[in-house]
């Protein structure tokens, strides 16, 4: 019959992911390697995305409203700017983190702060 051989315990687990992190720690202060040279590719990406889809939907609408008030080309001159400020505005928000899900923006630490104080004033007062 077969042998089993026993898993190996968490603590050689724990060990193993210590050395991983630190691995990835030195790559990452060493400059790393062709991992973090596209480390800010996705955002670039996106920025461009947020300005092209803004400005494209908001000739379309300016288009249609051209076409169905017959005021060309005023309404797609005025949309055309309109999208690309909206454009701007998203591509804003994406790089200060505005709108983001909950959890993926580092907490405030001021708010923290006065937070915590507020709690200590509440349990004086109890």
């Amino acid at each position: 019959m077969m042998e089993r051989t026993p898993p190996p315990s968490l603590h050689d687990l724990d060990t193993r992911l210590r050395e991983a992190r630190e691995r990835r720690e030195q790559n990452t202060v060493e400059g790393g390697g062709s991992q973090s040279s596209l480390k800010g590719a996705p955002l670039a990406f996106r920025i461009g995305a947020e300005l092209v889809a803004a400005t494209v939907v908001g000739v379309g609408i300016g288009l249609l409203t051209d076409y169905w008030l017959d005021t060309a080309p005023w309404g797609m001159i005025v949309f055309f700017f309109l999208g690309g400020a909206a454009g701007i505005l998203n591509v804003w928000r994406a790089v200060s983190g505005i709108g983001m899900a909950a959890g993926y923006q580092a907490p405030d630490e001021h708010n923290d702060v006065q937070n915590e104080g507020e709690q200590d004033k509440d349990e004086g007062q109890e």
